[in-house]
């Protein structure tokens, strides 16, 4: 009944970029179910987009230092494969730019390294789960909260990946 309720699609994919990249694929999974809910084509109204919901500057960003070559926004828009891949590189850069904190990474991942960086250099936040409340973000906040209860419920349902 779990693996019904909290499907993981896309595991290939996950699992590809995820073991490219050094990241956990049950989180990749978590962000990619508090993101989209594994579906793709999805424009949000800040205008992120595709399964990983990736900003357009991200995006091009990201193209550039991994050197992917031939990736279209449209690409990133409506393909999935190319979401994941560019998705879990994006969460492996904040990773290593955080001191591989899972929790900030996450944080990152939705408001942005930048703001991370600034709550963390002016004491507004440590950067821990058990912090989490000290986020001035509402939407980063529960963001967190819920990738991590994503993750845990992939981890407690899916013995291995």
């Amino acid at each position: 009944m779990g693996q019904w309720l909290y499907p993981i699609h896309y595991r290939d994919d996950i699992r590809a970029s995820a073991s490219n990249y050094d990241v956990d694929p049950y989180l990749v999974a978590a962000i990619i179910k508090a993101e989209t809910n594994y579906q793709t084509g999805r424009e949000s109204r800040k205008g992120a987009l595709g399964i990983m919901q990736i900003m357009p500057d991200t995006a091009h960003w990201i193209t550039e230092r991994a050197g992917f070559t031939d990736v279209t926004l449209d690409d990133v828009h409506q393909r999935a494969d190319v979401g994941i891949e560019m998705g879990t590189w994006y969460l492996a850069s904040l990773k290593h730019q955080f001191n591989h904190n899972t929790i900030t990474a996450i944080a990152a991942y939705n408001a942005g390294p930048g703001n991370v960086t600034r709550w963390l250099n002016e004491k507004i936040w440590d950067g821990e789960f058990d912090t989490v409340s000290q986020i001035p973000f509402g939407e980063t906040r529960h963001y967190v909260q819920k990738v991590v209860y994503y993750y845990n419920k992939y981890k407690e349902l899916y013995a291995e990946f």
